[in-house]
């Protein structure tokens, strides 16, 4: 039986914005089960009260497991451009290809994955590039990110067909997930596998 996943963010004994992985979850459950108990966030036992945690809920047909991890975000400061024709449409527990391709980074903190030329994301985030006063992110990416539906239902972003190119006429680029929320990257040198700089970003 296939398993997935959702990642929420707990803060000091709160789980934030349990909807859009509750719908997120019951997508994913229609799509692959014909019959299965919708998953029910109101239901987790709660978080620690004090620190930031990973609350990494895993399901398929019915809630299997829970379980809670403290939680440091991952310093990017480097992306390695990364082609590849993956796809990941649902938060499936398993992510080997994934992980091959992380280890493809050659020394950078983590991997941009485009297909033809296309942008989708990171191996563990949505991007964004702001351009002419908006923040886009890839129409297609690698996995729908409940911040990226949350973002878009807001206002806040705006999907669009993001490509290679497009990165050196953008102003600023942020990455963002469940756990970090949406973040402008501080600085954030962008290569290709030969080593040549695509784009550097700096504020």
């Amino acid at each position: 039986m296939m398993l997935f996943f959702e990642t929420i963010k707990a803060l000091d004994g709160k789980l934030w914005y349990q909807k859009w992985h509750e719908r997120r979850a019951h997508r994913t459950q229609k799509a692959h089960f014909t019959h299965f108990e919708p998953l029910d966030l109101t239901l987790l036992p709660p978080p620690p009260t004090k620190g930031l945690w990973r609350c990494k809920v895993i399901y398929g047909q019915k809630l299997e497991h829970v379980e809670y991890h403290p939680y440091t975000p991952r310093i990017i400061r480097s992306l390695r451009l990364i082609h590849s024709p993956i796809q990941y449409p649902y938060k499936a527990l398993e992510r080997g290809a994934i992980e091959n391709l992380f280890g493809q980074r050659d020394g950078c903190d983590d991997i941009l994955i485009h297909e033809d030329g296309l942008l989708k994301d990171t191996s563990i985030a949505n991007i964004a590039l702001f351009y002419k006063g908006e923040w886009l992110t890839p129409k297609e990416p690698l996995l729908f990110g409940t911040t990226r539906e949350r973002l878009l239902d807001q206002g806040k972003l705006k999907a669009s067909s993001l490509e290679i190119k497009d990165l050196a006429k953008c102003e600023k680029i942020a990455l963002f997930n469940a756990m970090t929320g949406f973040f402008e990257l501080d600085e954030c040198i962008i290569l290709k596998r030969s080593n040549d700089v695509v784009r550097y970003f700096t504020r």
